[in-house]
């Protein structure tokens, strides 16, 4: 079914419920070719072309459509717009994923190494969907962690995204050289207007994570009314607060549930081993944070 509207898919899903639908179709065809979906009809979002652009709404919000694919999102057009997430677009993998990913599949695959992700958590941004009921706003973070999540017949047609006007980074880190999947990625912006930062961690665990506490405290290290500088005693602290937030101690968690990691029978860890790997996480993540950081106070 190619539907040419909104209104038609949500039609075509009401009449074929168990129909799946799919845009650029990066996620649902590697799906399909390891056997592990086989849908008895597909939705093609396709040629719903209102969904491919973006619009501005009173407020200062940018809505988004859900079809617009990652390398639209990293022209310099979108990236004077909102920054971190054309950074996260432009390394979302190799020209063939960037040019049919969209940003919708991103969302509604929910992948935990989804590179918009982390951006739209720390934005707070929200999505619309619509469903034979009508419309209706849901926010991310509430989407991802099943809060509230799509129902049947519903599509997701416009992400909205507050506009900070404000500086904004987005870091990954990879298992190689080249496009690949993050084994953990930050998303960081600054909101000068509340005096507050802002934090992401994405791949590291099945949503992305917020260190409320590590943003609020890093937040009353910075100096607003000046250059905003700050202590870089500080700025290694907040990555050491991200990353003890966000990854869990291998050592302690072990206590907690009365277990030793593998490794030597004092409790330590061999290497290579979980409690290694672990470790090895909490580092990246740390520098993540206190680099997204630095350059966003730049």
């Amino acid at each position: 079914m190619l539907p040419a509207t909104l209104d038609e898919a949500v039609q075509a899903l009401a009449a074929v419920p168990a129909a799946v639908p799919v845009a650029g179709g990066t996620d649902l065809m590697g799906a399909v070719n390891a056997g592990l979906l086989r849908p008895p009809a597909l939705v093609g979002l396709g040629r719903i072309s209102e969904l491919r652009g973006w619009r501005y709404e009173d407020g200062g919000t940018a809505v988004l459509g859900a079809g617009l694919t990652h390398a639209r999102m990293g022209r310099p057009d979108f990236a004077a717009l909102i920054p971190a997430l054309a950074d996260a677009a432009r390394t979302a993998g190799p020209p063939q994923i960037r040019n049919s990913g969209t940003l919708g599949g991103n969302i509604a695959t929910a992948d935990p190494t989804g590179d918009t992700l982390p951006v739209l958590s720390a934005l707070e941004a929200g999505v619309t969907l619509t469903g034979p009921a009508g419309s209706r706003e849901v926010p991310v973070s509430h989407l991802l962690t099943g809060l509230d999540p799509i129902r049947p017949g519903e599509l997701l047609g416009w992400v909205r995204v507050p506009l900070l006007h404000a500086p904004q980074v987005y870091l990954k880190a990879t298992g190689r050289s080249g496009p690949a999947r993050a084994t953990a990625s930050v998303a960081l912006v600054l909101d000068p207007a509340r005096r507050a930062v802002r934090c992401a961690v994405g791949a590291v665990a099945p949503v992305p994570l917020r260190p409320l506490e590590a943003e609020t405290w890093v937040a009353t290290c910075i100096d607003w009314d000046g250059e905003r500088g700050i202590d870089p005693a500080a700025l290694t602290a907040f990555g050491e607060y991200v990353a003890g937030a966000c990854v869990p101690d291998p050592q302690t968690l072990a206590d907690q549930l009365g277990t030793r990691p593998p490794g030597t029978d004092d409790g330590t860890s061999a290497a290579g081993g979980p409690p290694a790997a672990a470790q090895r996480l909490r580092r990246t993540v740390a520098v993540l944070a206190r680099r997204a950081l630095g350059r966003a106070l730049k």
